[in-house]
């Protein structure tokens, strides 16, 4: 025998005065839709029918939502613009801990890591700044960030271990040589 799922019901009057669980659903007897329930709002938020509702079909018209509607979601939910700063170059060298210690006592939203290259390898040119490396088996290795009274730490962990950038022209991961490269942090706070 089959199961039946029976979920709470009543008429539009009896769901008007009623505050459902958050996630609840009721069947409004009399309008023949679903209400779902916040915990909080009396009556819950009543679910258009495909036969009933006027954005079936592609008629909603965006440019009917007023502005202030749009101002309102922007800033309630636009990201926070971000300040970046550089660290100078640093040698690449195989090392246990390379440390670099920025000026500032905010903590980095995030940071990123590139390879700088000097002398000409891999496929790339003076200049070019790489993000696409790795240390030994770790592909682009993340830093440690810590704050203390010295400023902001940003640390990578190297444990002596041989750096590598992805081939410019193939991908390939490529062993580079120390000297033909810098290490530069960009931090965004």
């Amino acid at each position: 025998m089959a199961r039946v799922l029976q979920i709470r019901r009543g008429s539009a009057a009896q769901n008007d005065n009623f505050t459902g669980l958050v996630g609840e659903i009721t069947f409004d007897t009399d309008a023949k839709t679903i209400r779902v329930h916040d915990g909080e709002t009396l009556g819950g938020f009543p679910l258009a029918r495909a036969d009933e509702s006027s954005s079936s079909g592609g008629s909603f018209d965006i440019t009917s939502v007023p502005a202030e509607t749009w101002q309102e979601i922007f800033a309630n939910f636009a990201p926070t613009s971000l300040t970046a700063m550089e660290s100078n170059l640093i040698p690449v060298v195989n090392t246990t801990v390379l440390d670099y210690i920025f000026d500032c006592d905010i903590p980095a939203k995030f940071v990123q890591t590139f390879l700088i290259c000097q002398t000409p390898e891999a496929g790339y040119s003076i200049n070019d700044e790489v993000a696409a490396f790795g240390i030994d088996d770790r592909n682009n290795p993340t830093p440690n960030t810590f704050i203390d009274n010295n400023g902001l730490h940003v640390r990578l962990m190297i444990d002596e271990k041989t750096f590598w950038v992805s081939h410019k022209n193939t991908g390939a991961k490529t062993n580079i040589t120390n000297e033909n490269w810098r290490l530069k942090f960009r931090i965004y706070y």
